[in-house]
């Protein structure tokens, strides 16, 4: 009855909105690991909420009345983001015009959270490392060993195994985050809180804009329900918003609300936060560089068959069956005619390279440098993409500010 009590207060406390069974288990996750310095690492899909969890852990520990430090590890960009964690000597670096307190020393006897860790460079992983070992780091263009006393909460919503598998995130590292895992669930495992949740954000939007709070039926509630929710509360809220400020009616059907529901594919590759094994593809966006490049390669196909067609040579002997139902039968058939006329008048390509995900990349995140007018900050929120991740790509590959 006690830790029953305690998530209620929790709730009111920070304004969250739920009473399924999953919820409330990671609360008292939480609770219990609060009044520990454990290191706790909170992980789940973009939009369930991670950021109250470092605030609970925070505000129900011995370290409450000290310093909580939010820090968005994907939002510094790379070269300075050893300074901003550790801080920096006067001079160690062009624009050091003094001497700098990093984050670790300015939290010292509270607690840091770190967001988006796992963008965190490998260097950069080592000094975190050796703070969560022993509690020393070293500033920049300093040799001094300073001491902190910090306690670590860190989330991320991506794969960690993933990223230690392919070498991108170290697994002691991981191990020494991993002390208390925080696994808080997505919103599609939380039916029974949606429509607390919506009717919430709309009650919000009515109170703003003083207006009358948008009521579902009952067969849009269930249509709502049993909505896959990709992107979580933040796409419900979303929703909510959309629909109070555009529908002239108070009362919302189940045909109203599809309109605004985006068509989900539930059968594509999610995130797995739990344990051994990789999925094949990390994200939506990696599936997607996928579908093109293999889009791709099939037109490059195409066009080498079309050219050995004008040509006038076999196609490839193993692919006849394929080639008649992708050319045209005239072509195929009169291809003898078509090589007499190409050899006066039609000049045939050089066959293209094919193009490579790493080719699409660089003309994706090209095309939104140029929309953007070189902003790198605009271009990263176009492509979905953190600042830091968006200039560790252009770096790998080869995009320069002549290239934009």
């Amino acid at each position: 009855m006690q830790i029953e009590n305690e998530i209620l207060r929790v709730k009111q406390r920070f304004g969250i909105i739920g009473n399924a069974e999953s919820l409330n288990r990671v609360i008292a996750i939480a609770l219990r690991v609060a009044p520990t310095d454990l290191s706790v690492l909170i992980t789940g899909e973009s939009g369930v909420g991670k950021e109250f969890f470092p605030r609970i852990i925070h505000e129900n520990s011995a370290r409450k009345h000290n310093k909580y430090i939010a820090v968005n590890c994907g939002a510094i960009p790379e070269g300075t983001i050893d300074s901003e964690l550790f801080g920096h000597e006067k001079g160690s670096f062009t624009g050091a015009l003094e001497a700098h307190k990093g984050y670790f020393e300015e939290a010292d006897g509270g607690t840091i959270f770190l967001d988006e860790v796992g963008e965190l460079p490998l260097a950069t992983q080592v000094r975190l490392l050796r703070v969560l070992q022993s509690g020393e780091f070293i500033r920049v263009g300093s040799s001094k060993v300073q001491r902190t006393n910090v306690r670590v909460v860190a989330a991320t919503n991506n794969n960690l195994q993933q990223a230690i598998d392919s070498g991108r995130f170290r697994e002691d590292l991981f191990f020494r985050l991993n002390t208390v895992p925080i696994e808080v669930p997505p919103l599609r495992e939380r039916k029974e809180d949606i429509p607390l949740l919506f009717r919430k954000f709309a009650a919000d939007v009515a109170v703003q804009y003083k207006m009358p709070s948008v009521v579902l039926t009952e067969e849009a509630r269930g249509v709502l329900m049993s909505y896959y929710w990709r992107g979580n509360i933040r796409q419900l809220k979303n929703v909510a918003e959309q629909i109070s400020a555009l529908e002239t009616s108070r009362e919302i059907t189940a045909e109203v609300l599809r309109k605004y529901l985006e068509p989900v594919s539930t059968s594509a590759p999610t995130m797995s936060f739990s344990g051994g094994g990789s999925q094949e593809y990390a994200s939506e966006r990696e599936l997607l560089y996928k579908i093109l490049f293999d889009m791709r390669s099939d037109i490059n196909e195409l066009k080498r068959m079309l050219s050995s067609v004008l040509q006038g040579q076999p196609v490839h002997p193993q692919q006849p069956a394929e080639v008649r139902n992708y050319l045209p039968e005239a072509v195929v058939k009169q291809h003898a005619e078509v090589v007499d006329y190409a050899e006066s008048e039609v000049v045939v390509d050089e066959p293209q390279r094919e193009r490579t995900k790493a080719d699409m990349q660089r003309e994706q995140i090209l095309q939104a440098l140029k929309n953007n007018k070189g902003r790198r900050r605009d271009a990263a929120r176009d492509l979905f993409l953190s600042e830091r991740t968006l200039y560790r790509r252009m770096k790998d590959l080869g995009i320069t500010d002549e290239d934009i």
